[in-house]
């Protein structure tokens, strides 16, 4: 039997990763909010963040490494602004940075151990060694196709 022209294993693959991966995403977020008031947003831009050299990267840099549209990356860095993590500097005449400040560094050093450990509980350890490269392989071929199929902005 078909489903929308998915055959029923194409189907159980389908929902099973999606329901994972919402699933995960999810409980990954709950820990993070939970230990440090941080959301998986906001933990992405301050990790990009302090990977950048001098803590500084330009603004339209930083939506590309984390693959978010103009006016996500604006509004999170707006909100994350008035918190005091991050900082937002001119660069040139229309471009700007965003910069880590040291609140923003203190804040992600105590949301680390916490999310290390509650990706390697939820993540690795379930899996082997064996397990963990072949879903590296298989999720590095959808983001391939992910990546190819991407409308122009």
């Amino acid at each position: 039997m078909t489903w929308q022209g998915l055959t029923d294993r194409e189907l159980r693959a389908w929902r099973t990763s999606f329901h994972m991966l919402e699933l995960l995403r999810a409980r990954i977020e709950q820990q993070l909010q939970t230990s440090s008031g941080l959301s998986n947003a906001d933990y992405t831009v301050l990790a990009l963040l302090s990977e950048a050299p001098g803590g500084r990267i330009r603004v339209y840099e930083l939506g590309r490494l984390a693959n978010w549209e103009k006016s996500r990356m604006h509004h999170q860095l707006n909100r994350m602004s008035k918190r005091g993590l991050v900082t937002r500097e001119r660069c040139g005449s229309r471009g700007m940075y965003a910069v880590i400040t040291t609140e923003g560094r203190a804040t992600l050093k105590q949301a680390v151990p916490g999310h290390v450990q509650e990706v390697r509980r939820l993540f690795v350890e379930p899996l082997t060694a064996e397990q963990l490269d072949q879903l590296t392989g298989i999720a590095a071929t959808i983001l391939d196709t992910l990546k190819a199929d991407r409308p122009e902005a």
